[in-house]
């Protein structure tokens, strides 16, 4: 069952120009929501919510980047202000549980599988940028056995927590089939993030 969103998609990008954005934001936007959008059609799942969600986690960040503690807190009155409700607020807020710098969420677990499947597709997209850099800014003929060797060395994208990436088992999936499902995603959407 498909649910309301109380915007478009168009209306959602708007919101994003209002803040002062940096191309690398607006580069991890546009990734996590590709990746939730495949994420959703592999499980059957509402295509345009669990994008929406991907598209707009981090709504709050071009105000909270130098204040990390206010990051997913400010969300909630901006998501507010355009029509979403508490679930759609509490899944975007969910991707900061468990952080010290975020002392209000830091006691909290996530618990549903939209909520593991947004927190390990935004943090993946650090990697796979990082290591498409690496490869002179190609994706083309990216595979998971190379992405597999640099997730498993700690040291690239160190900035990058694994133990979240990992979450995505606790929703069914094998890290290799989300690797995959990840790198397709961005494929298809590499022109607007500046890689080949």
């Amino acid at each position: 069952m498909n649910k309301k969103l109380p915007i478009t998609r168009e209306q959602a990008i708007e919101l994003l120009k209002k803040y002062d954005q940096k191309e690398s934001d607006w580069n991890h936007y546009i990734e996590s929501e590709a990746i939730m959008r495949e994420l959703a059609e592999k499980l059957g799942e509402d295509i345009e919510y669990w994008g929406m969600l991907g598209l707009l986690h981090d709504v709050d960040w071009a105000l909270t980047r130098e204040n990390w503690k206010e990051h997913c807190i400010k969300a909630e009155e901006i998501l507010k202000e355009q029509g979403f409700d508490e679930e759609f607020i509490k899944e975007i807020q969910s991707h900061g549980y468990g952080y010290d710098e975020i002392p209000a969420l830091k006691e909290k677990k996530r618990a549903k599988k939209i909520e593991h499947a947004l927190a390990a597709s935004e943090t993946l997209t650090g990697i796979i940028y990082a290591y498409a850099l690496m490869r002179g800014k190609k994706i083309s003929d990216m595979d998971v056995s190379g992405l597999k060797k640099k997730f498993k060395n700690k040291a690239f994208a160190s900035n990058c927590n694994r133990e979240i990436v990992n979450e995505i088992e606790k929703i069914g999936l094998s890290l290799e089939e989300f690797f995959q499902i990840s790198i397709d995603a961005l494929k298809k959407i590499k022109d607007k993030i500046g890689l080949t």
